[in-house]
Formats: C-alpha cells, sequence, structure tokens
C-alpha cells in the first residue's frame, strides 16, 4: 500500500470516527433531552405527591380535631344524659317528699356528684334570726363549714339581692367583677360554681350553690339550666312540704274541734231524746187525762142540749151547743196529740197492708167534694195508668190525704183548681197535691211541718186551727219509710209532695 493510499484510509478512518463521535454525541443529546422531559415528568408528579401528602396531612390533622372535638362532645354529652337522669331522679324523689327535712337528706343520700359536682350548699334565711341557715352541705368537712358559714352571712347582702332578682350564675355568666367571682371559689374552695336561688312561694327562700375543685370541668349553660331546674324543684318540693305540714296540723285541729263537737253534739242529741221523750210522755199522759173529763164535759153538754133534766131557754142551749162544739176540736186536737206521741215512741202500730191508691184517693175526693162544690173549686185527679199497689196503712194513709186536701181547700179562694197527681219512679210512688191558693212565704216553708206551727196569714187568722195536721201528717208518711216536703209562690199556690214505697 502506497503512502497516498495509507493516507486516504487513515483520513477515512478519522472521518469515520467523527461521524461515530457525531452519532453517538446525537444518541446522547437525545437520550439525554429524553431523561431530562422524564426527570420533569417526574418533578411534576413527586410535586403533585407533595401537595397530596400534604393535603392529607391536612385532613389527618382535622379528623384527629374533628375526633378530639367528637370525643370532648360525647362525654359532655354522656355528662349531660347522667346529669338528667341524675336529675330525674333527685326530682322524683324529692317531689313525693312531704317533709322538709327529709327533703334535703334525699338530696344527700343520692349521688350527687352524677350531677358534675362534689360539693354543693343550700342555705335558707331565717327572718327572725336575721341570717342564712345551713340545710345542705355536700363535700365539706365540719371545720370548713363553720368557717363558710359566716363568711356567707357577712355577704348575706349579695345573697339578697339574687334572690330577689331570681336569676341563675355562675362562673362563666357571673357579673364582670373577678374580685366577686375570685371571692366566691375562695369562700367555698372550688375553681368553678354555680348558684342558683330557691324560691318557693311560701316561707323562706335561699339559694342552692354547687362547685368543683377539677380544673379539667368546664361550667356550661348546661350546668346552669340543669341547676336552675333542680333549684326549682327544690323550692317546690319545700312549698308542698309546707302546705302539706300546714294542711295537716290544720285537718288535725279540725279534727279535734270534730271531735270535740261530735261529743257536744252526741251529748246534746242524748239531751234532746231524754227531753223529747219527757215531752212525748208528757203530751200522752196530759192527753190520757184530758180525755177523761173532756168526755164528761161533752156527755153533760149533750144531755142538756137534748133537754133531758128540763126545758133551756135559747141562749142557754146556744151556749151549750158552742161548749159541745169546742169540745169536740179539742176532743180532736187530743187525738192528733196522742197519734204524735205514738208514733214518736214508735207505740204507734201500723197496719202495713197492700193499698190500690187511686181506691183511697177516690174515697177521700169524695169527702171533700162537698167542701169543693161550696167554694166552686175544681178538683182534678191524674193518676198513673198501671201505677202499683202500695204498702200501707189505710186509715192512716187516709188521714194524710184529708189532712192535705182539706187545708189546700181552706187556702184556696173561690173558682181555684186543686189537683192530684201520682205517678211511680225507682221502687217509690210519688203523690203531688197542688192548689191556685194563697201560697205560703218562703220563711215559713221549713216550719209548716213543725208541731203548733201555723203561717201568718188573714186566713188564719180568721179560722182557728192547731197546727198540727202537717206534723202529724209527717210523722205518718215517715213511718211508712216516706219523704215529705212542700213548694209554693205567694199569690199563686202551693205543692205538697210526698213519697211511698211500692209494695
Amino acid at each position: 500500500m502506497n503512502t497516498m493510499q495509507l493516507i486516504n484510509l487513515l483520513r477515512f478512518a478519522n472521518l469515520f470516527t467523527i461521524l461515530s463521535l457525531a452519532i453517538v454525541i446525537v444518541l446522547l443529546t437525545i437520550v439525554l433531552i429524553l431523561k431530562i422531559d422524564k426527570i420533569k415528568k417526574l418533578q411534576t408528579m413527586v410535586d403533585k405527591l407533595r401537595k397530596s401528602l400534604e393535603e392529607m396531612d391536612e385532613q389527618a390533622k382535622l379528623i384527629v380535631r374533628t375526633d378530639i372535638e367528637l370525643n370532648k362532645a360525647q362525654e359532655e354529652l354522656d355528662k349531660k344524659i347522667t346529669g338528667l337522669y341524675a336529675l330525674q331522679r333527685l326530682s322524683r324523689i324529692i317531689s313525693t317528699t312531704l317533709e322538709e327535712s327529709q327533703i334535703f337528706k334525699v338530696i344527700e343520700s343520692t349521688s350527687f356528684e352524677d350531677l358534675g359536682f362534689e360539693k354543693a350548699w343550700v342555705l335558707l334565711w331565717d327572718d327572725k334570726e336575721n341570717k342564712f341557715i345551713p340545710q345542705l352541705n355536700i363535700g365539706y368537712l365540719h371545720d370548713e363549714i363553720e368557717t363558710i358559714k359566716p363568711q356567707v352571712n357577712s355577704d348575706k347582702d349579695i345573697y339578697l339581692d339574687l334572690i330577689k332578682t331570681g336569676k341563675t350564675f355562675s362562673s362563666i355568666s357571673a357579673p364582670h367583677n373577678t374580685a366577686w367571682r375570685e371571692k366566691i371559689n375562695h369562700i367555698f374552695k372550688v375553681n368553678s360554681f354555680v348558684v342558683s336561688p330557691i324560691l318557693p312561694k311560701e316561707g323562706s327562700k335561699g339559694f342552692f350553690f354547687v362547685g368543683t375543685e377539677n380544673m379539667d370541668v368546664a361550667i356550661t349553660e348546661g350546668d346552669e339550666e340543669l341547676i336552675t331546674i333542680l333549684s326549682n324543684q327544690i323550692g317546690q318540693a319545700l312549698e308542698n312540704a309546707r302546705l302539706f305540714e300546714k294542711t295537716w296540723h290544720a285537718q288535725q285541729e279540725l279534727e279535734k274541734k270534730v271531735e270535740e263537737r261530735t261529743r257536744e253534739l252526741t251529748f246534746a242529741l242524748d239531751e234532746v231524746k231524754k227531753i223529747n221523750k219527757r215531752k212525748t210522755d208528757f203530751i200522752s199522759s196530759v192527753s190520757h187525762e184530758l180525755r177523761t173529763p173532756l168526755t164528761s164535759i161533752k156527755g153533760y153538754a149533750a144531755i142538756l142540749i137534748e133537754e133531758k133534766l128540763g126545758h133551756l131557754p135559747p141562749a142557754a142551749k146556744e151556749r151549750l151547743e158552742k161548749i159541745n162544739r169546742h169540745s169536740d176540736e179539742l176532743v180532736h186536737m187530743v187525738n192528733d196529740l196522742l197519734d204524735i206521741a205514738r208514733i214518736e215512741s214508735g207505740r204507734a202500730i201500723m197496719k202495713m197492708e197492700e193499698q190500690d191508691l187511686k181506691t183511697i184517693i177516690s174515697n177521700v175526693a169524695d169527702l171533700i167534694s162537698i167542701q169543693c162544690k161550696n167554694k166552686n173549686i175544681e178538683l182534678i185527679a191524674s193518676i198513673q195508668k198501671d201505677i202499683p199497689p202500695v204498702l200501707a196503712d189505710r186509715v192512716q194513709l187516709e188521714r194524710v190525704f184529708i189532712n192535705l186536701l182539706g187545708n189546700a181547700v181552706k187556702f184556696t179562694p173561690e173558682n181555684g183548681k186543686i189537683t192530684i197527681k201520682a205517678h211511680s219512679q225507682d221502687n217509690v210512688i210519688q203523690v203531688d197535691i197542688s192548689d191556685t191558693g194563697i201560697g205560703i212565704p218562703p220563711d215559713s216553708l221549713s216550719m209548716i211541718f213543725e208541731e203548733f206551727y201555723r203561717v201568718d196569714n188573714p186566713i188564719n187568722q180568721q179560722v182557728k186551727g192547731t197546727g198540727l195536721g202537717l206534723s202529724l201528717v209527717k210523722h205518718i208518711i215517715e213511718a211508712h219509710k216516706g219523704k215529705i216536703w212542700a213548694e209554693s209562690k205567694q199569690g199563686k199556690g202551693s205543692t205538697f209532695s210526698f213519697t211511698l214505697p211500692v209494695e
């Protein structure tokens, strides 16, 4: 190989080397560009990942904070639920406690810490001693109690103002006076507190203090509301207990008075029974004693009137007839007195038999009809068609109708009307005898069935009477286990009603 060829070969080799290097450089450049692009993409991904991690970190922190808050809320909710259960339990117990001292013993014996406080005071104002008297203390030693009492009473005006306002306050809602808040904490040895007034409508008022030494326990509005409710319950329980005590004492006093009055009335009733028996015996005795001379007077008067002992002048005969007539009236009165005395003493024998009321009313109406015709009085009988029979003494029942109808005719003016009605109801028969007479004054209605009582009216002033007829009627009806009463309007008439048991 000659020199030229060698040089050419070397040139070619160098060129090839250069080309190869150029190709390598180009390839390396391409690779580098690709690497740089990949690095950029990776960096972008890294940035995105970093951002995502930062967001996740924030979310994790938020989740942790939320979890802490949820746990705190759950604890608060559990505390409130426990407090509400304790409040319900306390309220139920104290609301049924009717002794004032027992109310505070119940609170003391209950698990008070369930309300979220370990210390408590109840102080009531005493007007006589002019100071607050402790009724309840929880969580304090004896020495602490003796220390707190004078300190509270030295600031009594503040607590009295609290009672007047009727508002609850606590370490979170206390007045802005920090010194006052700190003073309460110092006096009662607590870090937080709630003070609520106790306001019964009657009796001593006071306040309810609760507190806690636990620095981790924060007083909430819910605690204020809880203690306010319990204070109101205590106030209501005190009021109930005081009212019960007052009622109990009043009842004891009333029972004592009733017992004394009962003894007095029993004694008086016994005396009345004795007097009534003496009266009945006296009337019965006198009536019997009167019948003998009355019979003699009537007999001798009848002999003289018939002129069996000789002729009499008209004036003497007229006076003898008056004697005979008045003797009849006296005999009638004596018989009525005897009948009343017998019925009152239980010696009257009632022949109780089944009687047809329609027949009795018809017979008596026939007897009264002549008197009705003389005064042109319309007599109407309205008897229930299927009225059942009554168990009665026929003679005595006829006397009832005769007396009542006789009075109706007596006090009903001419052209008046008398109505007899009878109907059955509730195993009794009621009879109503109504008239269109002058009526009875209201103040006399309650006395017309008393013996010898006569209503003061023009007719009674003109017509003599004994005042025994209605009294006898009342005794006969009551002897038949019935009742009698009267209703009247002056100038419009009266209605006498009585009941009889169905046979």
